[in-house]
């Protein structure tokens, strides 16, 4: 999935100190997916709030979302750097075309993960014209921020087909990324990292084992949920802070709950992100958006970075334009500890 947005700002993602005592809550953004009948997504990371949980700089929550009404998920191709794309269901299709050749459909139960290095592009569609049969498309499409070592590399796509699903507190898990009670994803991550599906039924008490070291955020995808006390509305993320080993999920008695689960160990490098860029300085943005550019036009130099998509019917997306200015990364403001939580608790 792309950044659409005509003006897109420049985040500086850092690790965000402490937090807030407690449970800091983060507002979702509705940003269009761009189109006469613009499918629209929340959008809670990169945020004022907070730019990272772990590695995870991105994270768009969409649906259920009537394909007959919306026309469904059309997104052209276009470019990343220094990042994965991780993408999972809850319900429908969408099929995922790249500049390694790679082309594979994720449904629910499975996971599409692309790593694109030093660059990539891809496309993702998920029409009645692909998938006649298709209905609704809801879910989530997250991105991890890759650190040093590994974001200067080869692009490469791995996809998931089921994913490890285990039974807690009455709650069935399935795991994303990493390893969470005791069962691991097979998805390749290059920092310390976990994200999982919680589906928990109405009035339960899930009491979550997590790694003390971590810091965790929950997305309420439906439902009446509160985190270690602290209530989340649905579409919100709440965050923890590193300290904790586990994590209190309380379910109301109105119906079952859907989450969803990122953390990881703080992620300590600074980094630029910038339309489907993550990078580290202006300097890189420029380049990246330069060489792009120069792909979709047909020179051989930006073609040898990010490849093309010969399998999507349409043309490529272009870059939005730069500012006229020297891009600098916008500081986030870290709550001060002890701070109170936000007052929807």
């Amino acid at each position: 999935m792309t950044n659409l947005e005509a003006r897109p700002t420049v985040e500086r993602c850092a690790a965000g100190g402490p937090g807030a005592a407690g449970v800091e809550l983060v507002e979702p953004r509705l940003v269009p997916l761009g189109g006469v009948r613009a499918m629209t997504v929340r959008r809670t990371l990169p945020s004022r709030a907070r730019s990272l949980v772990g590695p995870f700089c991105f994270l768009d929550h969409y649906g259920p979302d009537d394909v007959a009404d919306s026309g469904g998920m059309d997104v052209p191709p276009h470019p990343h750097t220094g990042l994965q794309t991780v993408t999972w269901l809850f319900e429908g299709h969408v099929r995922h075309q790249d500049a390694t050749g790679a082309v594979r459909t994720v449904a629910p139960g499975g996971l599409n993960l692309m790593t694109a290095g030093h660059g990539v592009c891809h496309s993702e569609e998920g029409t009645t014209a692909l998938f006649p049969d298709q209905r609704r498309l809801h879910g989530v499409q997250l991105w991890t921020a890759l650190p040093e070592a590994a974001r200067h590399g080869a692009p490469a796509f791995q996809h998931v087909a089921d994913l490890p699903v285990v039974e807690h507190d009455g709650a069935r898990v399935r795991v994303v990324l990493g390893t969470l009670l005791g069962a691991s994803s097979a998805g390749r991550t290059f920092s310390p990292c976990v994200a999982a599906q919680l589906d928990v039924p109405a009035g339960a008490v899930v009491d979550l084992p997590v790694d003390a070291g971590f810091e965790h955020a929950v997305l309420v995808d439906a439902g009446e949920v509160r985190l270690d006390g602290t209530v989340v509305p649905p579409a919100w993320l709440g965050y923890r802070a590193p300290g904790p080993d586990r994590l209190r999920l309380v379910v109301g008695p109105g119906g079952p709950a859907r989450l969803v689960l990122v953390g990881g160990a703080p992620f300590t490098e600074p980094v630029l992100m910038w339309w489907n860029f993550v990078g580290r300085t202006h300097d890189e943005v420029v380049s990246a958006r330069a060489a792009w550019q120069a792909a979709i036009a047909g020179d051989a130099d930006g073609l040898a970075r990010f490849g093309s998509v010969p399998g999507y019917p349409g043309p490529a997306l272009p870059a939005p334009d730069l500012p006229n200015v020297r891009l600098r990364p916008r500081d986030r403001p870290v709550p001060a500890a002890g701070a109170e939580p936000n007052p929807l608790s």
